[in-house]
């Protein structure tokens, strides 16, 4: 290998760093991606560049491009605790940002074989994860009550069973004199999250209906059955999910035929 070789090794890392470009239509990046497939000793290089930059090449083909996630020490990562600290100075908000991001990938892979499936594409709305995410906090006000919890708020309380109190008190869309979105309300915060999964590569928007609907792309699958297992996305999915094709969502009682456990895999693209 030249010095040559290692400056395309390194030019082809930086393209996988660009979330929105595919190699279809960059004839560089394709060229890249064949010597890539095409030669060992050149792979090996641009994986050695890779894992320098703290990154984990997670696919290399057509389809996704260069796909890559960074670890937690790498400049590259990107961390929940951030993108909701840019997103809202409030703790409570921050909170639900992070309850909007697990929704959004529940019901974007609801099902163990969705993350498995290379041709699965996952369709949400911004309005049916919020439906979904009300539905479920009913769930578990219910599953509380029988238990005999009490439900008022507890400050710092974990998991989903103290953020449903936080998210079913807040208002869906809130109200401004051109009826606008709040950016405050559930849905203005869900958008937030959809919007940066988009700006980051994860989805794509396909419309304006039920407060915007997007699709998944493969990289944003490649990065959610590679990240650490989320224990309140196994929750969310245990209530029993049923997706529909257009984005909404509805709770049933699990199928005791139905497969509802989280892969061991899954997750969300950000560090804890």
């Amino acid at each position: 290998m030249t010095p040559g070789d290692a400056s395309d090794a390194a030019r082809l890392v930086s393209f996988g760093l660009h979330p929105k470009l595919l190699p279809a239509r960059d004839a560089e990046y394709d060229g890249l991606l064949r010597r890539y497939r095409d030669e060992p000793a050149f792979a090996r290089l641009a994986d050695a560049v890779a894992t320098g930059l703290g990154l984990v090449v997670l696919e290399v083909s057509t389809r996704a491009g260069m796909a890559l996630a960074a670890d937690e020490e790498s400049v590259f990562a990107v961390r929940m605790g951030d993108y909701a600290r840019r997103a809202t100075a409030d703790s409570a908000d921050r909170f639900l940002h992070g309850l909007a991001h697990l929704a959004v990938a529940a019901m974007a892979f609801p099902r163990p074989e969705d993350l498995a499936d290379d041709a699965y594409i996952g369709r949400i709305t911004v309005n049916g994860v919020d439906s979904f995410v009300r539905q479920a906090c009913r769930k578990l006000e219910e599953r509380a009550e029988e238990d005999g919890e009490n439900t008022d708020p507890e400050t710092g309380a974990p998991g989903l069973e103290a953020a449903w109190r936080v998210y079913a008190r807040r208002s869906a869309t809130g109200a401004t004199k051109d009826a606008r979105r709040l950016a405050g309300s559930t849905t203005g915060i869900i958008a937030k999250a959809v919007s940066f999964l988009a700006d980051s590569g994860f989805l794509q928007r396909t419309g304006d209906d039920a407060g915007g609907t997007y699709r998944t792309t493969p990289r944003y699958q490649l990065q959610v059955r590679d990240m650490a297992g989320n224990a309140a996305m196994a929750e969310l999915l245990e209530l029993g999910v049923v997706p529909v094709s257009d984005g909404s969502a509805s709770l049933l009682p699990p199928d005791e035929a139905d497969d509802l456990e989280i892969a061991a895999d899954a997750g969300l693209p950000f560090h804890s």
